[in-house]
């Protein structure tokens, strides 16, 4: 049963466990190997589990010897997102505050996917407590895309997207506020979803409301659709301790293979309000030309938001400053001092984005759900002549650590968001995912596709037609 695992997909893997013909001990070894071997390339993982992982494996072994019932994840290695517990081993959160804190239970998508059978190998780097766009920490630094080392994975979910790129793990999931599981995933060349708001659940205690908003989502991210169809099929549903978690609705396996003849996309390259760089946007175009030779219907048509990029904006950092405030009152009821004599052990960006950020007035707020509800109304409209709508996940390629764009094809952006065309979609609790779509100058871009509330089969679907026309997983680096 000997061979390199890592070359494998999620499914894959799990097939060759349930037939024989790999030992979860094998795979798990191949990949602890592989990490130890590459990791320092990208800082990809925060921490790795050996030994935890390697008695996951030796149980999981004997479950099968034993003729256990096998889970449709069983023996698979998985990467937990630094923001996100798993028992038993350090969560960061990407803030030396936390550098030596262990969780003691896992949180609700780790339990799942371990009951799945699932082996979570090691923690993913994040930024500070998951605020950012890009992957950078006083723990253990940058994250790089593997497509170029001097170059950003994106965020907040960078290590995730990395360590896919990278073929550390087949299976990475991320969460996304404003785009953390797309951007990560453009920038890295690998799949990424955010499902319908809810879909899968998050338990956030102290407080259980502070995902009141469709805002906060976590989604798989993978190397091929499949993987991200199987991971969100054991992870979905309804949780008795999330008051906002919903059902999964659909079969999302079967959706891979469906024919998309019966679908219609709107495509709008840059959502009729943000600048594109022309190389990205003919990367795309091609990636939907691929769709309606699939059999897609394809109108190039955009969306009525009612508002500019720059409102839009406005409102995403009105509603996300009301959850980080949230991650304020959390340290500070376990006994840290954030604003305070804890203050310099914080990276910069969070204290310049969070802790010195003034809260938004209930009126502000009460303009930025106005804004919101407009930009719902306009996706909804496209949603009843329309399945789908494509565009752009990012305005520009990948670029080196610190030197985020400040102008996208002669139109000045913000260096923080303003290259990314996620947050909509954020606001509206829409499932949507980044795709590969191709390269530019050896680059990876995605491309958006977003889908009406629970359409996520759709979403899966399209991707998985893209998938077959455009293959991307011999894209990889060596």
């Amino acid at each position: 049963m000997g061979g390199d695992s890592t070359q494998f997909s999620a499914a894959g893997i799990a097939r060759r466990v349930r037939d024989g013909e790999r030992s979860p001990v094998d795979v798990v070894d191949d990949h602890l190997e592989r990490i130890r071997e590459r990791n320092e390339r990208t800082n990809a993982f925060v921490t790795v589990a050996e030994e935890s992982a390697r008695e996951a494996a030796r149980d999981a072994e004997r479950a099968i010897d034993e003729g256990e019932p096998l889970g449709p994840l069983h023996g698979v290695p998985v990467a937990v997102k630094d923001i996100d517990d798993a028992a038993g081993i350090e969560t960061t959160s990407g803030s030396l505050l936390l550098e030596d804190r262990v969780a003691d239970a896992d949180t609700a998508y780790v339990a799942r996917l371990k009951a799945a059978g699932a082996i979570v190998v090691g923690k993913t780097n994040a930024p500070e407590f998951g605020v950012g766009t890009t992957t950078d920490n006083r723990v253990i630094g940058p994250t790089s895309t593997p497509f170029d080392l001097e170059r950003t994975a994106g965020g907040s979910s960078g290590g995730a997207g990395a360590a896919l790129a990278d073929r550390l793990v087949p299976l990475a999931p991320g969460s996304d506020t404003g785009g953390s599981i797309r951007i990560p995933a453009s920038a890295c060349g690998v799949y990424g979803l955010k499902p319908t708001y809810g879909l899968v659940p998050n338990v956030d205690r102290p407080n259980a409301f502070a995902s009141h908003t469709p805002f906060y989502h976590v989604g798989p991210m993978t190397r091929t659709v499949e993987d991200a169809a199987l991971a969100l099929s054991a992870m979905a549903g309804t949780h008795r301790d999330d008051p906002h978690s919903v059902p999964a609705t659909d079969d999302y396996l079967a959706a891979v293979d469906r024919p998309i003849d019966d679908l219609r996309i709107a495509y709008s390259p840059d959502l009729g309000v943000y600048p594109l760089e022309p190389a990205v946007r003919e990367t795309i175009d091609d990636a939907v030309g691929a769709l309606e030779r699939a059999g897609a219907t394809v109108e190039e048509v955009d969306p009525e938001f009612g508002h500019d990029r720059e409102e839009i904006l406005e409102a995403f950092y009105a509603m996300a400053t009301v959850r980080w405030q949230a991650t304020l009152d959390d340290l500070e009821a376990a006994g840290y001092d954030p604003r305070g004599e804890d203050r310099d052990r914080l990276h910069d960006a969070f204290v310049e984005t969070v802790v010195d950020a003034t809260p938004p007035t209930v009126r502000k707020l009460t303009r930025a759900d106005v804004v919101r509800s407009r930009i719902f109304d306009g996706l909804q409209d496209r949603f009843e002549e329309f399945d789908l709508i494509a565009s752009a996940t990012l305005a520009t390629t990948p670029f080196p650590h610190g030197e985020a764009p400040t102008t996208i094809d002669g139109v000045d952006v913000s260096p923080r968001r303003g290259w990314v065309l996620t947050q909509p979609y954020n606001l509206t609790g829409h499932p949507a995912a980044s795709v590969p779509a191709g390269f530019v100058d050896g680059l990876p871009v995605g491309l958006q596709l977003a889908g009406a509330r629970f359409g996520d089969a759709d979403v899966l679907a399209a991707s998985a037609a893209l998938e077959r026309r455009r293959p991307w997983r011999d894209r990889y680096p060596a």
